[in-house]
């Protein structure tokens, strides 16, 4: 596949369904794990411009930060701390309305207002975490958690 993504302007759900399977052949042949988080980064910031999007990757018992667009970023988070610390230590999406409302909520940003953080998984083990910030308040639902999981079930095919 080119490396150009096909912009799809309709509703989130028309423009998850366009983004997937041009991520998915994005990902078709490709074992390297950076390169695939840089891509999919990429992939999801220019088409629904997000105001940050990216990966913490774990290293010796901490997320260290990875491929990301968007502003400079948080460079470690600890397990269980602010929204990308919790998710890998309950495996389990989250989804944060209004980040200033979360308990203990890291703010790298002040921009931010809103996240959605799902784990990243190779061979069903957490290595990682996507983090995707929003400048809206209430700008993640359950269409984000449906798609963004089915693009890292892709991911984890690829790895």
């Amino acid at each position: 596949m080119a490396e150009d993504l096909f912009i799809n302007e309709g509703t989130k759900e028309d423009q998850y369904q366009s983004l997937l399977p041009q991520v998915k052949a994005l990902l078709t042949g490709e074992e390297d794990l950076i390169a695939n988080l840089a891509n999919i980064a990429a992939a999801l910031k220019t088409q629904f411009d997000f105001f940050w999007v990216g990966f913490y990757l774990i290293k010796d018992g901490e997320l260290v930060l990875g491929p990301f667009q968007g502003p400079v970023a948080c460079t470690r988070i600890q397990i269980g701390k602010g929204v990308c610390g919790t998710a890998w230590k309950e495996n389990r999406v989250l989804i944060v309305p209004d980040v200033d409302q979360f308990p203990g909520h890291i703010a790298c940003s002040s921009y931010a207002k809103s996240e959605i953080v799902l784990p990243v998984r190779q061979h069903g083990k957490v290595i990682g975490v996507l983090d995707i910030d929003s400048k809206r308040l209430e700008d993640f639902d359950e269409i984000d958690h449906k798609y963004l999981e089915q693009l890292l079930i892709f991911l984890s095919k690829s790895i």
